[in-house]
């Protein structure tokens, strides 16, 4: 059956993370089906069957502050992967994308008889980054894994850290679904499923990728249940509310340390005129302090 996704179809935006969450981590089919065409998409790793071994804060979950909005999975083959979407990711993001991937790989236990370092399995971490550049050049799609850059020489071990700019698809604009690579399809659906005037392109997208159109029925269903929608979206705005919260008092902190700073410095120029004998009235207009701070200095 053909699918189509009409101009009036009002689908919840798939790049919020909670959103990006709920989609591929019901217990469902389609949900752990499009997971797993994913995977393989970006990592060309077969993955018969995908397990979630960590998703907390559970999706039902409104008020964790320590929230953190990705997927840990595991494959049949034993292969782990830590999947996100990061709306507005911070600027020290490639460091924090090292730190997890290192944390993914180290947390394999090889301890007990018959158990080497050969048995670890390859570690993922893959973020889809919505709305800022974090590369100079003009790909959006990068796998990074160790690498002497004088000699040129892969190490070959088994961490990997797949990055996806979804603002770097502009290069995309024309191209049927015929004419992109499987992770381009899956990037420009993510990015250009809301807008409405790139419809046609999303709808031969999904008639041509099935894990696309596997994801897609699950945000439908989301998008048409109200209080499953109701419920995203108040997580969604407790999670921007707190964070806006913490940087206007960020800002307002970073504001009082100036003025502080600037009333020091205009202490000291109203001392040192007064020691040079300048009448309290010209440093008042100089400094603008009060004249009764000036008297005491």
């Amino acid at each position: 059956m053909r699918i189509y996704l009409d101009e009036q179809e009002d689908l919840i935006d798939i790049c919020m993370d909670n959103v990006f969450k709920a989609v591929f981590t019901k217990e469902t089919p389609e949900s752990l089906g499009a997971l797993a065409k994913l995977l393989l998409v970006l990592t060309g790793r077969e993955v018969e069957s995908v397990s979630i071994i960590a998703n907390e804060p559970p999706i039902e979950n409104l008020r964790d502050r320590q929230v953190r909005f990705d997927m840990q999975c595991k494959s049949s083959e034993g292969d782990y992967f830590n999947v996100e979407m990061s709306m507005n990711p911070d600027k020290f993001e490639p460091v924090r994308l090292e730190y997890y991937a290192g944390k993914l790989f180290t947390g394999q236990d090889i301890r007990g008889t018959g158990r080497t370092y050969r048995d670890l399995k390859e570690a993922y971490q893959i973020a889809f980054l919505a709305n800022k550049r974090f590369f100079e050049d003009g790909e959006f799609l990068h796998k990074f894994e160790y690498y002497d850059s004088d000699r040129h020489v892969f190490l070959g071990g088994h961490s990997r850290i797949i990055t996806i700019e979804l603002s770097k698809l502009d290069t995309l604009e024309g191209r049927g679904a015929l004419e992109m690579s499987a992770a381009e399809r899956w990037a420009y659906y993510f990015r250009y499923l809301r807008d409405k005037g790139k419809r046609d392109t999303v709808n031969e997208i999904l008639n041509y990728e099935e894990g696309i159109a596997m994801a897609n029925k699950v945000l439908i269903h989301i998008s048409r249940d109200e209080r499953e929608r109701a419920r995203l979206m108040s997580e969604y705005k407790y999670l921007v509310d707190t964070q806006s919260k913490v940087e206007e008092a960020r800002r307002e902190g970073m504001l009082e340390g100036e003025r502080k700073g600037m009333l020091e410095g205009e202490r000291k120029v109203a001392k040192n005129m007064k020691i040079a004998g300048e009448a309290v009235e010209k440093i008042f207009a100089f400094t603008g302090l009060p004249i009764e701070d000036i008297a005491k200095l």
